[in-house]
C-alpha cells in the first residue's frame, strides 16, 4: 500500500516541476535557474544532491565537474574550497542544497541523491531545517530509497524504485485486481514515457497507478505534444526543462496555481 500523503503532494491537479530549475533559461541547477523558476511562479523544483569529499551537500547532477563547468574533477574526491570556484557554463557558482531550502521556505524540491554517501548527510539536514514534510526523493538506487523511508519513519515522501516501477507496470497489463505491494511505501511513481522503445505510461499504468493510490509524475518532457498527452492520461506531474512551455500549457488547461 502507498504511504500517507505528505504535504509535499497536497496540491490539488497536476503539478508543474523545473527539472534542475528553468534550466533552458539559466545553468541547471545553479540559483540563476532556480530563482528564473521562482520568478514564473513555480512551487516544484527538481534538483541533484551530491556530496562532496569534505561532507558538504551540493546541488550538482553529474559525478564529475566535467561536463557543466570550467574545471575538472570528481566532486567525491574534492573539497567544498575547491568546488565552489567552479562556475556552469563558466558563469554561475554550484550551490549548496541548504542554499536553497533557506532562500525559498515555502519552495518544494523533488530531489535525487546522486550516492549513497549523500543519502545520510541529506536525510539529516532535511531533519535540522524541518524540511521534510516539503521534499519528495527518488532513485535509481532502492538502497538509498529504503534507507531514507527507514531513517525517517515514513515522513518523507518517496518515489517508487526500479524494480517496483517494472512491478507496477506488469500489474497494469494484467486484467483484474492483480497482486502488487509496494514495500517501500511510495506515495508516487516517478517515470519517463518510454524506456528503452518499451512505453511506460499509458492509460493502463495510470490507472493502475492511482487504483493504488500512487500519483504519476512524467519526466523529463520537452515537447508540446508528448506533456498534452500525458495530461489527457490523467497524469500528476510533469518535469520539464522547458519551464516557460510547461507553465504556458498549464495556464492554457486551467491547472496553474493562482
Amino acid at each position: 500500500m502507498a504511504t500517507r500523503l505528505t504535504s509535499y503532494l497536497d496540491t490539488a491537479g497536476p503539478i508543474a516541476m523545473a527539472h534542475r530549475g528553468a534550466s533552458l533559461l539559466e545553468p541547471e541547477n545553479t540559483m540563476a535557474a532556480f530563482e528564473a523558476a521562482v520568478r514564473l511562479g513555480y512551487r516544484y523544483i527538481e534538483t541533484d544532491v551530491r556530496l562532496t569529499r569534505d561532507g558538504r551537500l551540493i546541488t550538482f547532477h553529474d559525478d564529475r565537474l566535467d561536463r557543466v563547468t570550467n574545471l575538472k574533477g570528481v566532486i567525491a574526491r574534492m573539497d567544498w574550497l575547491e568546488i565552489r570556484k567552479a562556475r556552469v557554463l563558466g558563469r554561475e557558482p554550484i550551490p549548496e542544497f541548504a542554499e536553497l531550502l533557506r532562500s525559498w521556505p515555502d519552495l518544494r524540491f523533488n530531489i535525487d541523491p546522486k550516492s549513497d554517501a549523500a543519502v545520510g548527510p541529506l536525510i539529516q539536514l532535511l531533519k535540522d531545517m524541518n524540511a521534510e514534510e516539503r521534499v519528495c526523493i527518488g532513485s535509481f538506487s532502492t538502497s538509498r530509497l529504503r534507507e531514507i523511508h527507514n531513517a525517517s519513519k515514513g515522513n518523507i515522501c518517496l518515489a517508487m524504485g526500479p524494480l517496483e516501477v517494472a512491478k507496477l507496470r506488469f500489474a497494469s497489463r494484467i486484467p483484474g485486481p492483480g497482486f502488487f505491494a509496494s514495500r517501500l511505501h511510495a506515495a508516487c511513481v516517478q517515470v519517463p514515457p518510454s524506456y528503452r522503445g518499451i512505453r511506460v505510461i499509458d492509460q493502463a499504468f495510470v490507472s493502475k497507478a492511482h487504483e493504488r493510490g500512487l500519483r504519476v509524475h512524467a519526466w523529463t518532457i520537452n515537447e508540446r505534444t508528448e506533456i498534452e498527452r500525458l495530461l489527457d492520461l490523467g497524469v500528476d506531474g510533469i518535469m520539464s526543462d522547458d519551464a516557460v512551455l510547461l507553465k504556458s500549457i498549464f495556464m492554457e488547461r486551467n491547472h496553474w496555481p493562482e
